[in-house]
């Protein structure tokens, strides 16, 4: 797992939105659970932001150098594929 979410450099900020009850943010709240420690263990200086709002529909931010943001849908997405999108965005240099 330690490879997988070794940051970008210009990866600046990395903001999970989604809400704190609802069945479509379950596999959202259940990767976190999982895999936060494991990215922040990783990326110590790299601000890794939860935001929980009732109703949001599950979210993730990627911030880049120089301002440029990248976003994806997480809703509907299990564990996996969760792991996967985030891993492309913490990868990508914009």
């Amino acid at each position: 797992m330690a490879s997988k979410y070794g940051f970008a450099k210009q990866l600046k900020e990395l903001r999970f939105l989604f809400c704190q009850t609802s069945d479509h943010s379950a596999a959202t709240r259940s990767f976190l659970t999982k895999s936060y420690p494991t990215m922040k263990k990783h990326n110590p200086y790299t601000p890794i932001l939860i935001r929980e709002a009732s109703g949001t529909e599950p979210k993730l931010f990627a911030r880049y150098e120089f301002g440029k943001e990248k976003s994806v849908s997480l809703k509907g997405l299990d564990d996996k594929a969760i792991e996967q999108k985030v891993t492309e965005l913490v990868k990508e240099s914009i």
